[in-house]
């Protein structure tokens, strides 16, 4: 079988052991990103299955039509960027793992994120590299509150940092992860108003879909302490499109620290929110660490063993194996 991987852009996955889970699998790895889907659809010409790196590549149905040999893709986690329904209507078999651990690497990044913005270290250093010294004063994480939008494993996890650093940490979120919170002992908020009026850093970990698409509004960013901290490693999308740039604009929150943008790669230069002075940013790198590509990836590369050996596993649209 030929199988091509998409968007590995520093050729990560060859110096992985899971890679090894391949062997006598015809692989191609593309360590580009070819937006234009015309031109991926000559790409891709001839390969049985496709392995995503995540959501760098969108599915489309567009590009689904122009690709009779596929009969697989493979990922992990949420496919928002996969068109189901195409694929199932053109016998592509979509597989992807769901279930997992906590990923300790989204939540290391939040904590990375909210420490640098909190200490205001990005400043700092343009200072010393300027040749100045020490510019404005920070603020320590110890003794301040953290509101946790959103208790999953990650939310959960950076709860657990919270406690490790002398933080209080509030939670809000759905009806039932607010249950959940509840009765693993943590501390609920008493409304949303309240969950985000008085949190000093405020960290999103929800799932993007329809339903949370815009969830954070300007009228819950405007209720934010003058001083605090947005961050966000989860998606763009969960704030209403928009409002951040605003927001930041208006001092209310004080800063934001994110690594999630609503178009990605984004042109940084050229946008206003990535080159605002109180925004700190990264480049959608909240998984990107070898340990957590070793994870994602033995679960994919599973997927494909499974589907070349007839026996595929973690299928999103069981129908198009039977097609």
């Amino acid at each position: 079988m030929k199988l091509a991987i998409l968007d590995d852009w520093f050729d990560t996955l060859r110096g992985l052991p899971c890679f090894a889970r391949l062997d006598g699998i015809d692989v191609t790895i593309f360590t580009d990103h070819e937006p234009d889907v015309d031109r991926l659809a000559a790409r891709l010409q001839g390969f049985d299955a496709v392995v995503l790196f995540r959501e760098r590549t969108a599915v489309t149905r567009e590009l689904v039509e122009q690709l009779p040999d596929l009969k697989l893709i493979s990922q992990r986690s949420v496919y928002p960027h996969i068109d189901v329904e195409a694929c199932t209507e053109h016998g592509v078999l979509v597989c992807s793992n769901m279930s997992g651990g906590v990923s300790h690497a989204a939540a290391e990044m939040t904590w990375a994120l909210m420490l640098a913005a909190l200490r205001d270290i990005p400043r700092q250093m343009e200072s010393l590299r300027a040749g100045g010294w020490q510019t404005g004063v920070g603020k320590s994480a110890h003794g301040r509150q953290i509101g946790i939008l959103g208790y999953g494993r990650i939310g959960g996890q950076v709860a657990d940092y919270a406690d490790a650093f002398g933080m209080k940490a509030v939670i809000w979120g759905s009806e039932k992860g607010r249950a959940r919170a509840a009765a693993d002992g943590r501390i609920v908020a008493a409304s949303r108003d309240e969950f985000f009026a008085t949190s000093d850093v405020v960290s999103l970990h929800v799932r993007l879909k329809p339903a949370t698409r815009g969830m954070v509004t300007a009228a819950d960013l405007a209720m934010m302490k003058p001083g605090s901290v947005l961050v966000n490693t989860s998606r763009a999308g969960l704030i209403e499109e928009g409002v951040l740039l605003d927001a930041l604009n208006a001092g209310r929150p004080g800063m934001a620290a994110i690594d999630v943008f609503d178009e990605e790669p984004i042109s940084w230069a050229n946008d206003p929110l990535a080159t605002h002075p109180n925004l700190i940013g990264t480049p959608h790198i909240g998984f990107v660490t070898e340990d957590e590509f070793e994870i994602q990836f033995a679960d994919i590369f599973d997927q494909v063993v499974a589907w070349r050996d007839g026996a595929p596993i973690n299928m999103i649209n069981p129908e198009a194996a039977a097609s």
